[in-house]
């Protein structure tokens, strides 16, 4: 497989490797959210089912290995995936053995003990600081639970880990199912959209996605921007933002990222209205403004309901869509109706034809927020800071080293 990042060679696909009857080193991303031990979404353990059975029908052994939260490098039991074992068996359909530990004698022995046809999943890899340190004699350890490696964990490819970047050096490996069907519908972005291509950047700091709003107005008809990092870009127009979230420090770069749309001949929407309060809480008492203006004592918290309707139209018209990161503080149901709106029409959209990708794990909460099943649209990315760093055109490590091959 070939992906339009320039980063990126040539990738194996896990359907061409000769595996049957083999060991299966899988990177997985199960870093699902969770409530006292109970997975409240299994979203990212169903996307990897594909794979998983791919490699049952070859009569593999499937050792999986992933990382949970951020256990700073010790073990804690908060971090654990445990829980992930009995969903994924019932998913799955096989026995799944729980490793305590990815590495030494409690994983060698648990690995040993499983049968072809039968799942490992390992404790934490982040239980261990070398994961992360992207250590080799660390990868080593984990590369004798196996013959042969799969990337299917596309949340973590753009990390330089020891179980992303330098297990691809010790054991032939391919890409999974999940890899790819990521990369196809990135790529379809990225090199020959249909157009009109529209882009809908939201999330709360301009920081987080600077790169990437520079990089969609080379490929964009239309760039429209909401959440937080809104405001940012209306104060950058000189008008009143009252109260609301700004980084002062990203004026500037806002402004360039204006003009280049100019020179472009970039549509940038800004919202036109916006619902405020005078205090972030559920119960606060809200307005809708007139205009894009926010008046002195006044906190923006979702686009109004003339910019739903523009934003909302303008989706509804394109034929792909970009879109990452909500549009209001969409968790507090009173300030979720603009993001609610902006789901609605990626659905219409995909249902007239449009090819619609969503990037990151709150615009896929959004989508649920909003009653919007997931295969209501064309492709809901599994990596939001991965799926943003592909479309920067930036190096994506775990890719890069297995291009190397």
């Amino acid at each position: 497989m070939t992906t339009g990042n320039k980063a990126i060679l040539k990738l194996a696909k896990i359907q061409d490797a000769h595996i049957k009857g083999k060991s299966v080193l899988v990177r997985v991303d199960y870093n699902v959210p969770m409530d006292k031990g109970v997975i409240t979404d299994d979203t990212r353990i169903k996307e990897t089912i594909k794979t998983i059975k791919f490699l049952l029908d070859l009569d593999c052994r499937i050792v999986l290995m992933s990382h949970l939260g951020r256990p700073k490098g010790k073990q804690d039991p908060k971090y654990s995936l445990a829980p992930v074992a009995p969903c994924l068996e019932k998913l799955a359909g096989v026995k799944v053995h729980f490793a305590l530990d990815c590495v030494g004698e409690a994983a060698k022995k648990t690995v040993a003990s499983a049968k072809n046809k039968e799942i490992v999943l390992l404790e934490n890899l982040r239980y261990h600081p070398e994961e992360e340190a992207n250590d080799e004699n660390f990868a080593a350890q984990l590369a004798k639970h196996a013959e042969f490696f799969v990337q299917d964990a596309f949340g973590a490819i753009h990390r330089a880990h020891a179980s992303t970047s330098a297990i691809a050096k010790l054991l032939p490996g391919a890409i999974g199912f999940l890899v790819q069907k990521e990369l196809e519908y990135l790529d379809k972005a990225m090199i020959n959209p249909a157009r009109p291509f529209v882009a809908l950047i939201g999330g709360a700091k301009v920081s987080d996605k600077i790169n990437v709003l520079y990089s969609l107005i080379d490929k964009v008809d239309t760039l429209m921007i909401g959440g937080g990092m809104a405001y940012t870009f209306l104060a950058a127009q000189h008008s009143n933002i009252g109260k609301s979230l700004l980084e002062q420090e990203k004026i500037r770069e806002a402004r360039e990222i204006i003009l280049k749309a100019f020179k472009n001949n970039v549509e940038i929407l800004l919202p036109a209205d916006h619902v405020v309060v005078k205090e972030i809480k559920p119960d606060a008492a809200k307005e809708t403004t007139q205009s894009m203006a926010i008046a002195e004592e006044w906190i923006g918290v979702d686009i109004g309901p003339r910019t739903e309707l523009l934003f909302g139209e303008k989706i509804k018209s394109a034929k792909t869509i970009f879109w990452n990161g909500p549009v209001g503080i969409f968790e507090t149901d009173a300030f979720s109706a603009g993001t609610k709106t902006v789901a609605k029409a990626m659905a219409e959209a995909t249902k007239h034809g449009a090819v619609t990708i969503l990037g990151g794990g709150d615009t896929v909460s959004a989508l649920k927020k909003a009653d919007v099943g997931v295969e209501q649209v064309s492709h809901c990315s599994t990596g939001g800071g991965a799926s943003l760093e592909f479309m920067e055109g930036k190096m994506l490590p775990g890719l890069v080293a297995l291009s190397q091959k």
